[in-house]
């Protein structure tokens, strides 16, 4: 056959194309490596795996640390849990400490108004005696002129 730029075509039966096909099978990783290509599709292939590996790892690696992390600051929140408790409890004894001095003021109030009430009579016989002693003795000098 003859293309239209004037050249012959030629035509290959199967069985030629299936030799090609393995020649070049054969010949393919020796052409790749004379054009630079120093690794192999199979090399490439275990490198890329071989990295695969190392990044699941260390993605592991980072899920264990985060892990602990969490672990940590749970520990941490239940550790200030604990100290709330404790401030809630020193609260609740202030609490009680407040209870008894107000318990102590009443008693003071109660012995400053029993004070009161002796003061007041006190007060009260020292002016009947003042005015009792000063009655008697006008009553003595009009008496004994």
């Amino acid at each position: 056959m003859i293309n239209k730029g004037g050249e012959e075509k030629m035509t290959l039966k199967e069985d030629d194309l299936f030799r090609i096909g393995a020649y070049v099978q054969q010949n393919l990783p020796d052409w790749l490596a004379n054009m630079n290509y120093t690794k192999t599709y199979y090399e490439r292939d275990m490198e890329i795996r071989e990295r695969l590996v190392r990044v699941e790892e260390e993605l592991k690696n980072q899920r264990d640390l985060m892990k602990q992390g969490f672990e940590l600051m749970d520990k941490r929140f239940e550790q200030v849990d604990k100290r709330f408790e404790q401030v809630d409890k020193r609260f609740e004894q202030v609490d009680k400490r407040f209870e008894q001095v107000d318990k102590r003021f009443e008693q003071v109030d109660k012995r400053f108004e029993s004070f009161e009430k002796r003061f007041t009579r006190i007060t009260a016989l020292i002016t009947v005696g003042f005015t009792m002693v000063t009655v008697l003795i006008t009553v003595f000098k009009f008496l004994n002129p």
